[in-house]
């Protein structure tokens, strides 16, 4: 199984968007600095979304969708009331 997720950090509520076959660990890896260039630099992620597919192509090219405009689009309309609940992320809904 694979799995595309975002996670948001909860200092200054900026995102990430990535793809694994192990999340648990992934997760962990971000949060202790051994996660992607991105993510090297902060700690204190957390997972907010993430979807699961059978095939890694597949995976890779959900991934590579939700990294572009369109899918940034996607996940504001499907994080809208995440988004509206918390008063320092209505700006990503703009």
């Amino acid at each position: 199984m694979y799995f595309v997720y975002l996670l948001e950090n909860k200092i200054d509520k900026s995102w990430y968007t990535g793809f694994t076959s192990d999340l648990k660990r992934r997760i962990l890896e971000h949060n202790s600095q051994k996660g992607g260039r991105t993510t090297k630099l902060k700690r204190n992620w957390e997972i907010i979304y993430f979807e699961g597919y059978g095939n890694k192509l597949d995976a890779m090219g959900r991934e590579k969708f939700l990294k572009s405009g369109s899918g940034k689009n996607y996940f504001k309309k499907q994080l809208k009331h995440y988004l509206t609940k918390n008063p320092l992320l209505k700006e990503k809904l703009g």
